[in-house]
């Protein structure tokens, strides 16, 4: 089974197995769990941010930053299709009492003059009070559902400041920002440098099995962890996956380039079948999204044949390429998707 599902489905090797064995384990509700405070200071070190802090899920990290950035009543600017609305289950409704402020961007991605014209800014004759506060905006890079793609620097740099004038927070929903780096070229701290906050991933394309870390200032984490143990999220000896999490920063994020190259010819292949259409300018990671008239059928079709892959939405179907998936698994996949396709279009 060649399993293009998502960078999630990712296994431990040998040696992140080695890791996790040998890890020494503490308390971290006691903050004395040597692993996790070592990946912590190493997280902390490659954003360029004063301290990081440890949790089970990305979610859970994304939710603790909106909380501790908000107050209930507040409202978030978010990109229409961003994580943090589409697949965080309404949680920062439920956890924050803060609503969504969605802005349609292109391919993820928005204007600073989207985020002016977002943010009421009242007229000294109308009382503030009127309107909604808007505490905050979040970012996604790379943004997931719209295919892995990663924002322009200098077009980040101009929302943040436009955010920031405007009195907003700012964090940024870095999941995979190790892959944004790749193929940008600039390194997650520059990325860091813009924003109070970065959420980052270790169990998708990273291969860590557990974990996520909300990275900022000092204060903000000391506030965090609060937070952290309120949502649930209190480990004991969490060095044994937190040693996972720190083998796959030091051993995995060069070879991310890898599943991007895979990425690029899967796409560049399936967009020459009949009757598949993909956004080539969209494929800049390692996740493509393409087109078809009866996208379940055709993954069922696919998934017969020996090729996971995922529905994801009316007429799009999902591939995400990570470790699990070789050179060869992206050619032999263009094969699978041409002839599901020729079996469900008759």
């Amino acid at each position: 089974m060649i399993d293009l599902r998502s960078d999630t489905i990712t296994k431990p090797t040998a040696g992140m197995r080695k890791a996790i064995a040998e890890a020494m384990v503490g308390d971290d509700v006691y903050h004395d769990d040597p692993t996790v405070n070592a990946l912590e200071e190493h997280v902390a070190g490659i954003l360029g941010m004063q301290e990081a802090m440890y949790v089970p899920t990305g979610t859970m990290s994304n939710q603790i930053a909106i909380r501790v950035h908000t107050q209930p009543g507040d409202s978030v600017v978010i990109e229409a299709l961003g994580h943090i609305g589409t697949h965080e289950l309404g949680g920062a409704a439920h956890h924050s009492g803060v609503t969504l402020n969605r802005i349609t961007g292109t391919r993820g991605m928005f204007t600073a003059e989207q985020v002016i014209d977002a943010v009421p800014v009242p007229h000294p004759s109308m009382p503030s009070h009127l309107y909604d506060p808007h505490t905050l905006i979040c970012l996604e890079n790379t943004h997931n559902l719209a295919g892995g793609t990663v924002w322009p620097f200098e077009q980040m740099r101009e929302v943040t400041d436009a955010a920031s004038a405007l009195g907003l927070a700012t964090h940024l929903d870095g999941a995979r920002v190790w892959n944004a780096s790749i193929a940008s070229g600039i390194d997650v701290a520059t990325y860091g440098t813009l924003f109070d906050s970065v959420s980052v991933c270790f169990s998708k394309g990273l291969g860590a099995p557990i974990g996520s870390a909300l990275v900022g200032s000092s204060e903000f984490i000391s506030e965090a962890r609060r937070f952290k143990h309120m949502f649930g999220g209190g480990f004991r000896q969490a060095g044994l996956i937190a040693a996972g999490a720190l083998y796959a920063l030091q051993n995995n994020r060069d070879r991310l380039i890898e599943d991007q190259v895979n990425a690029r010819t899967f796409a560049e292949g399936v967009a020459e079948i009949s009757g598949v259409t993909v956004d080539l300018i969209g494929v800049q990671t390692n996740i493509v999204n393409f087109n078809v008239d009866e996208p379940g059928a055709v993954v069922d079709a696919c998934l017969t044949d020996g090729l996971a892959v995922l529905v994801n939405g009316p007429r799009e179907v999902r591939a995400v390429f990570s470790m699990e998936a070789s050179a060869p698994d992206a050619v032999k996949a263009i094969g699978i998707v041409a002839s599901s396709v020729k079996t469900v279009s008759g």
